[in-house]
């Protein structure tokens, strides 16, 4: 029984086991520190290419119909890179819709800080449509006073705007 207690009473092995978890977890922290000063730094030090973003706005209240298939409207852009169109959609409040692609790089393009006008045709050719090169999806329509049309553009770096317009 007096071994037992000289054991129990004896403080170096258990100090001895407390200045090992110390030093353990010293360790721990210190290479957490380093590991976020060197990513910091290295992210810093690391040179990374800017890639320039497009950001289309329909300017309010800019929308003008030439005729009943056809919308001009100012567009802007407030991004920092040149943004063509690729393609757009022009649809209506029963969903129905037109598309039309441009050529590839042929649509407009708008560069930053600037605005253009564009114009919108919708209908089909050889229907009394203004659109040579449009597709319909659903009933044919055109741009009739008082409703309310949804206008989708796509640019080449394939980024979605969309504005609505009322004429």
């Amino acid at each position: 029984m007096k071994a037992i207690r000289k054991y129990l009473h004896d403080k170096k092995g258990i100090d001895t086991i407390l200045a090992a978890l110390l030093m353990v977890v010293i360790v721990v922290v210190a290479s957490v520190m380093v590991y976020a000063w060197s990513t910091g730094l290295l992210g810093t030090l690391l040179v990374h290419p800017t890639t320039g973003q497009e950001s289309l706005n329909y300017v309010a209240n800019s929308g003008a119909f030439s005729n009943s298939t056809s919308m001009t409207a100012y567009i802007n852009n407030l991004g920092t890179a040149n943004a063509t169109l690729q393609t757009y959609y022009v649809k209506d409040a029963s969903g129905n819709s037109y598309q039309y692609s441009y050529a590839t790089g042929a649509g407009p393009t708008i560069a930053p800080n600037a605005n253009i006008a564009i114009t919108f045709k919708i209908g089909v050719a050889g229907s009394g449509g203004s659109c040579s090169g449009c597709t319909l999806s659903g009933s044919a329509y055109t741009f009739t006073s008082g409703y309310s049309y949804t206008v989708l553009m796509i640019t080449t770096r394939n980024n979605q705007f969309t504005f609505s317009v009322t004429r």
